[in-house]
């Protein structure tokens, strides 16, 4: 199943997922995040974009067991739409979502954001290829191709990792659910200072999407920017933003990531 089949499976707010797409003994977070955000714009008023959803991984969502995806709209006002959704897996809680969407307002406060770093355009850039049994099962999914910091594991002490992304098989759709799983293909920062593999997990994530949205092709790619704001602990805060092909920002992004190394 990819990523269209399942989001439209789980209209029955019931879903298997696949061990294809699973991240280790859990499912892939982007994947998990993605069907919260279908789920919750399910409910809303239509025409609210989606402004920003917050993710807390409570525990890991298994592949092959039904999941239950319980929504609820919390609030609808004027402009702004409050919505929540809880991820059940044999009767406890896996993943708590919640979801403000908001229709545009007239201001006079108008900021632009800050450009995309400089970067070689994708096809300037190493392709990174799935191999079976030392990349997380999802990866066969999503191709991303690295300019900035360093691969996990490599000892390189970078504050930064990215570059360009793109699903393997051009989906119909780009929409903020395939936008939302993309964003988290990406590894934790932090992994690239390890030299050898180490347990992690994210613990919270949460998702800001810019509008109106930058136009982004369905084939196109987009590029993905993370840094460590601090890690210490065995915890990290990192942050990251996400541009178009065209240098326009599309999306934010902040985790709190558990590593155990």
């Amino acid at each position: 199943m990819n990523l269209e089949e399942i989001l439209a499976s789980a209209a029955s707010n019931e879903v298997t997922i696949p061990a294809i797409w699973a991240q280790g003994r859990a499912t892939f977070g982007g994947l998990t995040g993605a069907l919260a955000c279908e789920r919750m714009q399910s409910v809303v008023t239509p025409g609210r974009p989606l402004r920003a959803m917050q993710v807390s991984f409570v525990g890991p969502v298994e592949p092959g067991v039904p999941v239950a995806l319980e929504v609820e709209l919390l609030r609808e006002g004027k402009a702004v739409s409050q919505a929540m959704v809880r991820m059940v897996q044999d009767g406890t809680t896996r993943l708590v979502a919640m979801g403000a969407y908001g229709s545009g307002r007239e201001s006079v406060v108008s900021v632009p954001p800050l450009s995309a770093p400089e970067a070689p355009v994708p096809e300037d850039c190493a392709p990174t290829p799935f191999i079976k049994g030392r990349m997380p099962d999802f990866a066969q999914f999503i191709e991303m191709r690295w300019c900035f910091g360093s691969r996990p594991f490599t000892g390189e002490k970078h504050r930064d990792m990215g570059g360009w992304m793109r699903f393997r098989e051009t989906p119909s759709q780009l929409d903020d659910p395939a936008i939302v799983a993309l964003i988290d293909a990406w590894p934790p920062v932090p992994l690239s200072h390890l030299t050898e593999f180490a347990p992690n997990s994210s613990l919270t994530w949460s998702v800001e999407m810019m509008d109106p949205r930058p136009t982004v092709k369905v084939d196109d790619w987009l590029m993905y920017r993370a840094e460590i704001d601090k890690a210490d602990d065995g915890y990290a805060n990192t942050h990251a933003q996400i541009w178009n092909r065209q240098g326009e920002l599309v999306a934010i992004s902040r985790q709190t990531v558990t590593v155990f190394g």
